[in-house]
């Protein structure tokens, strides 16, 4: 039962704002909306789904990677809230930024690493989750979520282009009783009336409504000079700094006839002021929503950015500043020529219908990103997960891109990367290249993988899936354990093959927590009582939340062997029980402790540990036991540089000679003298000098070999019964 209410921040012209009017009962609205003949048959809410976050996770943990199964059960509760009310729900997330948001995005990249270092200062001198001042969802949750709706029967959309424009456009063109959302833009674009997540009382249906056009009478404007407003006062297309002389202007006009007590600006009194600006130079006899009144005082290029800033609030059909004018999606996909139509067709349509992940952005936008992620900057032990999941990332691109290459350099692809972690000043995007996918057979093409149905097609997109993690010995566990528990062994042993500094106890909390949280409940792992919060841990399992996105863009490229819900969070993850294992593992507790007693979740744990520790002898990599990892003493290590650290704990035997060829980058920076540099250096030396002997190449930060680190010899361990 929707209320209807009109904006309660709307400011009045003497830059005060309204009050709310007596919300009406929300099943009067319903049935209105029935009523009207022109409406569809079934009442409607477009939702953005990225503005919803915040408001779904509302767990009491959030620190120490997220309580997914918690969640889940907030997700089935509130969309039953809106069915059982007759409700239609379509919900809509960002399938990718496009280049002309970019800057934005990475500004906003930056302030929150800003307060991703506060958390960790935070937890480093309490132990304890720090208050939702602080707050940051978990890593993944955007993701994870759109999964989950999903799976939960609702309709889902991945955007293609911006996602506020395509929930706008679907909202006009489906005539929808609302848009719930939490951004101004809603009321800019003339859609479907605008509804406020952040208002809402799930428990009545209760929010309210932002009227767009009493919002136009307040401040004295019409609706099709909302998005000229928009513009001056800046949004992510039109940043502020490009208009920053029209606002100044404008405010210095309205003071003449609106004196204020003090020299500073409210944002109400800018909004007014613009607003009187817009009003006053408008040509009357050109009304159009795209209009840029001649008399406004612009630069050529202030002209150009704003007219890209008015398209971007036009949806389909309405008025254009002329013809040509609204920008079109790329005609041409990036990687057009290394796979098939058939294949770009897929691509795109299980992007949109949230089939997907990551494939889509690869092959037609040549771009991937991601955003922050729970990480110690200060802490030099463990390596960013950006820099953990890479040579993953890179045999994922060659599974997509390399089958039939010429191997010639000059057509050697590329992909963009924007991938946020400590030392990354975000300036450009990492361009990284493929590497072929070692398998017994020659590389499949997409199409056989993708559309292939003999079960020799079935065992190949297996083989494709476990060859990037370097797993292919697992296969035989295929259909013997459940497909989250396989999903997870390949995690964990990737991980410990990739961080050299991760213990045993550390395999053992990662392993430990995936065989047990099958078995408890929400309600059980909302219990779990932490006596202190551990950085390290907490670092740990954003980096195993990042690992199943990887997983998933893994089985996502391989034609999916593995369902993609046995890849979800709540199927192997719970960062309270995780960070719970953690300090026992730590502790030194006995295994059966470890394993809740149970004699079941014990032997499966020793089966999947065996298997873990096999491949790791076989690598070569020896999984060290005892290794209590304590907070790092960061007032100790302060008068060491990072070269220090790194060459008394981290160099092997026999590298100091190599320590002079790697330090000088072919861009002219120093190893050690930026924090992105030092996360690379400290990194496995033995991997790095194969690389090297491999005839790899080197640009920058980035490493380009030509083979995997991985070598798939042997047999299978037997896992004990």
């Amino acid at each position: 039962m929707l209320s209807r209410s009109v904006c309660d921040r709307t400011p009045d012209r003497h830059g005060s704002t309204t009050g709310a009017q007596k919300p009406s009962g929300g099943r009067r609205l319903t049935r209105h909306y029935r009523w009207s003949s022109y409406q569809c048959e079934v009442p409607t809410i477009a939702v953005d789904g990225m503005a919803c976050l915040r408001h779904w996770y509302s767990c009491k943990d959030w620190v120490c990677g997220g309580q997914w199964r918690e969640i889940m059960d907030v997700l089935k509760r509130w969309v039953e809230a809106f069915t059982s009310a007759g409700i239609r729900l379509v919900f809509f997330f960002d399938g990718l930024v496009k280049e002309q948001k970019r800057a934005e995005w990475v500004k906003r990249r930056r302030r929150v690493n800003g307060e991703i270092c506060k958390i960790f200062h935070y937890l480093k001198a309490h132990r304890q989750q720090p208050g939702r001042e602080l707050f940051c969802l978990p890593s993944g949750l955007a993701t994870f979520t759109s999964f989950a709706l999903k799976s939960l029967g609702q309709e889902v959309f991945s955007s293609l282009q911006e996602a506020d424009y395509e929930i706008a456009n679907y909202a006009c063109q489906h005539n929808c009783m609302g848009i719930l959302g939490q951004d101004s833009d809603f009321i800019v674009y003339d859609s479907a009336p605008y509804l406020s997540v952040a208002k809402l009382q799930i428990g009545t249906l209760t929010t309210v409504l932002y009227d767009r056009q009493r919002f136009c009478r307040n401040i004295g404007l019409t609706v099709a000079q909302l998005p000229l407003l928009a513009c001056l006062l800046g949004n992510d297309v039109v940043s502020e700094e490009w208009m920053q002389n029209i606002r100044y202007e404008a405010m210095a006009t309205y003071r003449i006839d609106h004196p204020a007590p003090h020299s500073g600006a409210s944002q109400g009194q800018m909004i007014l002021a613009v607003s009187h600006l817009v009003s006053s130079v408008w040509d009357r006899q050109e009304r159009g929503k795209g209009h840029i009144p001649q008399s406004l005082n612009l630069s050529g290029a202030q002209r150009e950015i704003l007219k890209r800033g008015l398209c971007s609030y036009l949806l389909p059909g309405q008025e254009a500043l002329q013809q040509g004018d609204i920008p079109a999606l790329p005609s041409t996909p990036a990687f057009e020529k290394y796979v098939s139509p058939e294949v770009l067709k897929a691509c795109r349509e299980k992007h949109v219908a949230v089939e997907g992940f990551m494939v889509y952005s690869v092959l037609c936008e040549g771009v991937t990103e991601c955003s922050n992620t729970l990480e110690d900057e200060e802490d030099t032990e463990l390596i960013p997960q950006a820099l953990v999941y890479k040579p993953c990332r890179q045999l994922i691109y060659g599974l997509l891109l390399l089958h039939g290459h010429d191997g010639s350099h000059a057509d050697f692809p590329a992909v963009k990367e924007w991938f946020v972690y400590p030392g990354n000043p975000l300036q450009e995007a990492d361009m990284v290249h493929p590497l072929s996918v070692s398998l017994p057979c020659d590389n499949p093409s997409l199409d056989l993988l993708w559309f292939g149905s003999s079960p020799e097609v079935s065992a190949l997109r297996l083989t494709s899936f476990l060859s990037i993690f370097g797993c292919l010995d697992f296969s035989e566990l295929y259909g013997t354990i459940e497909d989250s528990l396989l999903a997870a062994l390949c995690l964990v042993t990737y991980t410990v093959l990739q961080v050299q500094t991760l213990s045993e106890e550390d395999a053992d909390a990662y392993l430990s927590q995936a065989v047990c949280v099958r078995l408890k409940s929400p309600q059980e792992l909302q219990q779990i009582k932490l006596p202190f919060l551990s950085s390290r841990a907490v670092q740990l399992g954003s980096l195993y939340v990042r690992g199943l996105s990887h997983l998933l863009f893994a089985n996502c490229a391989s034609g999916r062997p593995l369902p993609n819900a046995a890849l979800m969070p709540w199927q192997s993850f719970d960062g309270r029980l995780f960070h719970s294992k953690y300090l026992l593992a730590h502790n030194y507790t006995e295994k059966t402790v470890l394993l809740d007693n149970n004699p079941s979740c014990l032997s499966l744990f020793l089966c999947l540990k065996e298997k873990l520790m096999e491949t790791c002898r076989k690598r070569g990599r020896i999984l060290q036991s005892g290794r209590k990892a304590p907070e790092r003493n960061h007032e100790t290590e302060a008068g060491l540089s990072h070269r220090e650290r790194y060459s008394v704990s981290d160099q092997a035997p026999g590298d100091g000679e190599r320590w002079s060829e790697m330090e000088e980058t072919p861009r002219g920076h120093r190893r050690g003298g930026g924090q992105r540099e030092r996360w690379e250096a400290g990194r496995d030396r033995r991997e790095f000098r194969d690389r090297r002997e491999g005839g790899g190449r080197m640009r920058g930060s980035q490493c380009f070999h030509s083979q995997p680190h991985f070598y798939n010899d042997g047999g299978p361990p037997h896992c004990p019964p």
